[in-house]
């Protein structure tokens, strides 16, 4: 009663006719409101506002006499049988006997006549009762106002009426009503909708676009709340990721201006998009579509919201060459047992000119049978017409309002009229000190209170005779499911609308799709779906670069660079790994080293091994001939030292070669380094016991001999290797090489490289010892002989430093071998060769008087 004691107390107020005092016995409401009605009484009454005319009048407001009714004309059948649905499902709640038992159902259905002034008055008429004078005493007495209301079939008018309805927390569920902006549970306590919100509309659409990749799309919308939340819908949640963009939006003129249709059916025709989304009513559909068919525009993939999509004024022979194929949304279809059992039962009622008839199945009855139930004007006789009896037979008639096989908006309202009787039937079923309301009360049959209904209508949870489930979330919204259809046109022209998919939200999946393309019909002479792009997907290897001032899915394509691959943007490869040749992959790079598989491998490895053997054959030869004079001569106990090191170089180089492991990261460069200095040790040595035999045989020079006898050679030789093992244990105590990933030469593989020691240090002590040798004189054949093996050694390495800068990858470590052997053999050529020619082939000269005669010629 809130809103009729708040017109009774303004009446109050201001009309002088009636008591000042708020305890007058009686007051006499403001106005009353005169609306076509449907009514049935009950213990508890239930409200619903449905569309039964198209449209509505208003007198002028002249305000010189009371100001008429709005006159409301143009019977619409369909909006007639939601309203019949209503009453069917509220007879057959009352026939269960599990549900509400004890408790009988009514309802008072009003006509809104598409106008919000029109729904409006009919809400306020249905939350403050139908009196015309209420008494008041301590409860007001009267016909109780309802306890819940079904309805609109609009989102502008559900969101006037929810508005005012919010404030007193009178519930309302929506049949039709879809706008997003209906979610908001600030603004709209007390809204429930039975169908899905635009919101997940539009997420149902843009599923659909991401199936058949259509990413440039066309959107047309009405100026409404309908259309512009829509549009705001598609403009947050479209995008590349979730199914494309829009190529244009276009806002269709109220006025149906044929100016501004020309204008947007040239953008259309000019976009590149060849998918078109459109929500918007019938009516602008019509206009819209007839400058289409004036410009003959065709080629275009439609997609149509769930308003249209069942309009079966756009299929006709006209429209079809356009509209063939589309695919929209639809509202769930469902199945009603009994229902066209009850619309056949309908009959008028011949006395409903007193305020409680149904004057709308009156008007429908006049409108089936084009008869009339009051005395017919003049010439209606003649005419042919005649008066209603009430026993006309409905099945006679061909009317749509007995087609129930493709029942849409009546299943919502169906589920919305079930969802307040299973709402109110958990309330009753409250035990009293274990309600949910203060003072754990529960809700009483006798006084209900609207926003206890409130409470039982967010929880209620049911599945309907067609095993859909029912549930609010927190935002009065129902668990969404929608049909897709598609407009077929048969080779006969005759229109066939087929469900081809739904599109559902669950609590555990989230939105699925299901598409049977098999059923679809495609409008094209390739019967295969459109290609809908600004710019076509990149391939593999590219990445998208988007064109300055464009939307999004308009885009050059721009090849990945090396290591990197495609998606959205190109991203790098992780660190052991490489791009493929295409861009589109990454792949495990190459672990490149000097294996011994390679040709270079098994080169080098062949060399070492053939340097090897030809220092134990001279050690052999040696041996074999140490009593001989030329090898006593060159002091053979150094000369086995030299050879032993230089078998030692020969094989450290083989430690170069082949996976690098931990040891042989450790031991090749310490091994490389000892033998080295072993052998240029035994070198230096073997220098300065020449230069002091050269000084001996000088007059005074017989004592420098004792500096250089045999334990001094040994000594010195065990100190300076001893002096390289001291520097390489500390090397690899405090800073121990480990294979190292080195990216630095080629990108594309992975490199183990080891760090050189100890080069430069020998480099240098080579050098001196050759400087040393300078001045011997040149008839003394060892001398030369070892100032030649040192300018080779010197040469080898200092060509080696830049040789192994500049090497690439395992190139590098093929250097350091090929320096080490190189180095080996021109000390071993130029050391041993002269003599094992000697001793081989020269044996004549293998004696003390031919090596003695060579010393006094020179």
């Amino acid at each position: 009663y809130f809103t009729n004691l708040l017109l009774l107390r303004l009446y109050s107020y201001f009309s002088p006719t009636v008591s000042s005092s708020l305890n007058s016995p009686s007051c006499q409401l403001q106005g009353q409101f005169h609306l076509n009605g449907m009514h049935k009484d009950g213990d508890v009454v239930l409200g619903g506002l449905f569309r039964t005319h198209f449209f509505s009048t208003y007198p002028d407001l002249s305000f010189t006499s009371e100001p008429s009714q709005p006159n409301c004309h143009g019977f619409d059948v369909p909006g007639f049988r939601q309203a019949q649905t209503m009453a069917f499902t509220i007879d057959e709640i009352n026939r269960n006997s599990n549900l509400l038992p004890n408790v009988a159902l009514g309802y008072s259905l009003y006509d809104n006549c598409v106008q919000l002034g029109v729904g409006f008055r009919a809400a306020l008429l249905l939350v403050s009762g139908q009196e015309e004078q209420v008494v008041l005493h301590e409860t007001c007495v009267g016909t109780p106002p309802v306890l819940g209301i079904v309805g609109d079939s609009s989102s502008t008018r559900s969101i006037a009426i929810s508005t005012v309805l919010g404030l007193y927390r009178v519930p309302m569920v929506s049949y039709f009503a879809t706008c997003s902006c209906l979610s908001d549970r600030q603004k709209f306590p007390s809204f429930f909708r039975t169908i899905p919100s635009d919101a997940f509309q539009v997420r149902a659409m843009i599923q659909i676009l991401k199936h058949f990749g259509w990413t440039w799309v066309g959107l047309l919308i009405r100026d409404d709340d309908y259309g512009l939340h829509a549009a705001r819908s598609f403009q947050t949640d479209l995008g590349p990721s979730d199914g494309g963009c829009l190529a244009y939006t276009e806002t269709l003129p109220g006025n149906n201006d044929p100016a501004e249709l020309k204008r947007i059916v040239d953008v259309m025709k000019k976009s590149t998009a060849r998918v078109v989304i459109v929500f918007a009513h019938e009516g602008p559909m019509i206009k819209l579509l007839e400058e289409v068919v004036r410009q003959n525009v065709t080629g275009l993939q439609w997609i149509a919201s769930e308003v249209w999509i069942s309009a079966t004024v756009l299929q006709t022979p006209r429209f079809m060459p356009y509209l063939g194929g589309t695919l929209g949304i639809a509202i769930r279809r469902g199945e009603m047992p009994g229902l066209r059992d009850f619309l056949l039962q309908i009959r008028p009622d011949l006395h409903h000119n007193n305020s409680y008839g149904n004057n709308m199945v009156n008007q429908f009855w006049e409108y089936t049978f084009q008869c009339r139930f009051a005395p017919p004007p003049a010439g209606w006789v003649e005419a042919g017409g005649a008066l209603c009896t009430g026993q006309e037979d409905l099945e006679s008639v061909d009317t749509e309002f007995l087609d129930v096989s493709n029942l849409r908006p009546e299943y919502n309202v169906y589920k919305a009229v079930y969802a307040l009787a299973y709402a109110l039937d958990d309330m009753l079923q409250c035990e009293p000190g274990r309600g949910p309301f203060s003072g754990h009360s529960c809700g009483n049959l006798h006084r209900l209170e609207p926003w206890q209904l409130l409470y039982y209508l967010g929880k209620v949870n049911f599945t309907t005779s067609f095993s859909d489930q029912v549930s609010f979330d927190e935002n009065g919204d129902v668990l969404p499911i929608y049909d897709i259809m598609n407009w077929q046109w048969l080779p006969d022209g005759r229109t066939k609308v087929q469900t081809v998919g739904e599109v559902k939200k669950s609590a555990f999946k989230g939105e699925e799709l299901t598409l049977d393309e098999d059923k679809i019909f495609w409008n094209f002479e390739s019967k295969k779906p459109p290609r809908s792009v600004c710019s076509e997907s990149c391939p593999p290897g590219t990445r998208m670069a988007r064109r300055k001032g464009e939307p999004e899915c308009c885009f050059d394509c721009i090849p990945c660079s090396e290591g990197k691959i495609n998606s959205m943007e190109c991203t790098s490869c992780p660190e052991d790994f490489w791009s493929s040749p295409q861009r589109d992959y990454c792949v495990p790079k190459k672990t490149e080293f000097l294996s011994y598989h390679e040709p270079l491998g098994i080169f080098l490895t062949a060399t070492s091994l053939l340097g090897t053997f030809i220092c134990i054959v001279v050690l052999g030869i040696f041996i074999y001939h140490h009593r001989t004079p030329i090898v006593r001569a060159n002091n053979s106990e150094l000369s086995f030292q030299l050879l032993l090191s230089l078998k030692l170089c020969f094989l450290c180089s083989l430690l170069f070669i082949g996976r690098p492991r931990l040891w042989t990261c450790q031991l090749r460069h310490a091994a490389f380094g000892i033998s080295f200095v072993l052998c240029v040790s035994c070198i230096l040595v073997k220098t300065m016991v020449v230069l002091a035999v050269f000084k001996a045989s000088k007059p005074g020079g017989e004592a420098s001999l004792k500096w250089f006898g045999v334990l001094q050679q040994r000594g010195t030789v065990l100190v300076l290797t001893s002096f390289q093992a001291v520097i390489c244990t500390v090397w690899l105590v405090s800073a121990s090489p480990v294979p190292h990933k080195n990216t630095k030469y080629h990108s594309d593989k992975i490199v183990y490289e080891l760090l050189l020691g100890y080069i430069g240090l020998l480099a240098i002590l080579s050098f001196l010892l050759a400087f040393l040798a300078r001045n011997l004189p040149d008839s003394f054949n060892e001398a030369k002989l070892i100032t030649f093996s040192m300018l080779i050694f010197c040469a080898v390495w200092v060509a080696f430093v830049p040789a192994y800068i500049s090497s690439p990858g395992k190139y590098a470590d093929a250097v350091e071998v090929f320096a080490i052997l190189a180095s080996s053999f021109g000390l071993l050529v130029a050391l041993f060769g002269p003599k094992c020619y000697i001793i081989l082939l020269r044996p004549e000269r293998n004696t003390r008087k031919a090596i003695m005669g060579r010393g006094i010629k020179s």
